[in-house]
């Protein structure tokens, strides 16, 4: 079973509820999809068992040697990525697309197209089970591809290993590296919060769940902080037939538990939260 953990927003606490679902029972896959900004690697500290470069993009490098700093490849650029800099024509890596423009009409071919090579992508060991994640490195794009990897690499090792949960987590927002993330899963958690981004962001998340006719659930993380736009998230959910599987309120613990690299059960074992967790978690997996 794949259960991705996903939100309309970041900084809803979708991680935390992730890495607590992983850590209520052993012998579980997880899965950061999270490529852009990977944290769950920080939390558990996984032994690391493979490792595999991801080609994310391409970057233009000048050869000097051949360049007459004519200045073209400077005024056709549309990202602004390559400039005078002393005098020289220069490229800054952060802004390169990667489009090869400036290759393709360089009058003495004094540019090349490089593959970038910092993306990662990796499988490990971690005290519930197995894991893997991909970090994709500053700049480079092409997340929905690594995304893809990451599951496809995540569904092979939970088959070699006999690990029937998957748990996914997700980035935020409703792109492509998020449709990457739920597509083919069993359950979509989305987790949102009672602001007003929050709830649009979660009527945004929603209607995309629905186009992919996926089975939905939502939780509502420190809830008792606005009672008023928790009510109109319960209504809205009432109104898409989504049930809520809970209501979290705030804890500043929950913080201290992300800085002890801790999960909510393993730091608060005795909370309600912690009871909360757990019974949201058996309701997905037991689901008919």
């Amino acid at each position: 079973m794949e259960i991705a953990v996903i939100s309309g927003k970041g900084g809803t606490g979708k991680s935390s509820i992730s890495a607590s679902f992983a850590s209520l029972y052993q012998n579980t896959m997880l899965v950061d999809c999270d490529v852009d900004a990977a944290n769950l690697h920080l939390l558990f500290n996984p032994q690391i068992e493979t490792q595999d470069v991801f080609i994310g993009a391409e970057s233009a490098v000048i050869d000097y040697d051949i360049c007459t700093n004519c200045g073209l490849c400077s005024r056709y650029c549309r990202f602004d990525a390559i400039s005078f800099v002393e005098m020289k024509v220069t490229i800054n890596e952060v802004f390169c697309d990667g489009c090869r423009l400036c290759a393709n009409i360089c009058p003495v071919q004094a540019i090349s197209m490089v593959e970038s090579k910092n993306s990662r992508l990796y499988t490990a060991s971690y005290r519930y089970g197995k894991m893997v994640y991909g970090i994709l490195g500053p700049g480079e794009e092409n997340s929905g591809k690594l995304v893809n990897l990451v599951r496809d690499k995540a569904k092979n090792i939970a088959e070699q290993n006999n690990i029937e949960t998957i748990i996914i987590d997700g980035p935020p927002g409703i792109g492509c590296p998020v449709i990457s993330t739920i597509t083919g899963v069993d359950h979509v958690v989305i987790v949102t919060e009672p602001t007003i981004s929050g709830i649009h962001d979660l009527g945004r998340t929603l209607q995309m769940t629905t186009q992919f006719n996926l089975k939905s659930w939502v939780i509502i993380n420190k809830f008792d902080i606005n009672s008023e736009n928790s009510f109109n998230i319960e209504k809205i959910c009432i109104e898409k037939d989504i049930e809520i599987l809970a209501k979290i309120p705030f804890n500043s613990d929950v913080v201290n538990a992300m800085v002890n690299c801790k999960t909510i059960p393993e730091f608060l074992p005795n909370s309600d939260i912690h009871k909360q967790i757990k019974i949201a978690f058996d309701k997905v997996l037991n689901y008919e």
